[in-house]
């Protein structure tokens, strides 16, 4: 053999190092900040889940006699007048405010944002009077005649949201590690150019996973069975995805044959 065939059959089959690094460095630090937040985001989740469950569990002040500072967490409730309705665009949607009148001098206007265009928003006036509910001087909910909506204060979505927001970043991110570290296994032992089914189905498998773990979070009240409901989604889905891409084994011939 020639010494340049000879160095033709010793130059690698993989891209320039560069090009394979960049492969495994970015899903790596990408999905690490994933996970990271994940953690943060479970971490914050037991307070709200306290406060949560202290918000339910709140009596109205009236039931039980004297005010809101008299009686620590009860639910105060009292008249106001709207003077101003504003609705203002942030990000992809808008953002609704009213401001109120407390009906007594010393106390200034205050802003309240009810959570969605709901019917009590869609009806209020300067002018018209609205009840106002507050628990640990944070305004709840507005009424207006027989009509209830909640305000953005209210307690209660968080520990919805957290939990979903944090299990698909969760997934997301050991996604991308795996991926990383699946690139960094095939660089180390030059393996040939990736099919397109390699990428496509781990990408399905994710899909699938953070699709089960956001219905569980939303659906379950109870978040140890929303998390273990998602656990046993993504185990399912990653398992199928590991079926799909195993090479075909060799079929063996029974006994005698």
């Amino acid at each position: 053999m020639s010494p340049d065939r000879a160095s033709a059959s010793a130059a690698p089959a993989l891209p320039p190092a560069s090009a394979g690094l960049k492969g495994i460095v970015i899903p790596a630090v990408v999905g690490s900040v994933m996970v990271l937040a994940a953690a943060v985001l479970f971490a914050l989740l037991p307070g709200e889940l306290s406060e949560a469950r202290d918000f339910q569990a709140a009596r109205p002040c009236e039931e039980i006699g004297g005010s809101a500072a008299e009686n620590g967490d009860c639910l105060a409730t009292w008249p106001a007048t709207v003077l101003t309705t504003e609705a203002r665009a942030r990000g992809e949607g808008v953002a609704h405010w009213a401001t109120l009148d407390q009906g007594d001098e010393d106390l200034p206007p205050f802003r309240v944002r009810p959570r969605g265009e709901g019917p009590v928003w869609e009806r209020l006036a300067p002018g018209d009077r609205v009840t106002v509910a507050t628990w640990r001087a944070a305004t709840v909910w507005v009424e207006a005649g027989n009509e209830r909506q909640d305000a953005t204060e209210r307690p209660g979505l968080g520990p919805v949201v957290r939990p979903a927001v944090g299990l698909a970043l969760l997934i997301v991110g050991g996604a991308l590690l795996r991926a990383s570290g699946w690139a960094h296994r095939r660089r180390a032992v030059r393996a040939p150019a990736v099919r397109a089914r390699q990428i496509t189905v781990p990408m399905a498998a994710t899909a699938v996973a953070v699709g089960i773990a956001v219905t569980a979070a939303i659906m379950i009240a109870n978040v140890l069975l929303a998390l273990l409901v998602a656990a046993a989604g993504w185990a399912v889905a990653w398992a199928a995805s590991a079926r799909l891409l195993r090479p075909p084994g060799v079929r063996r011939l029974p006994p005698g044959a």
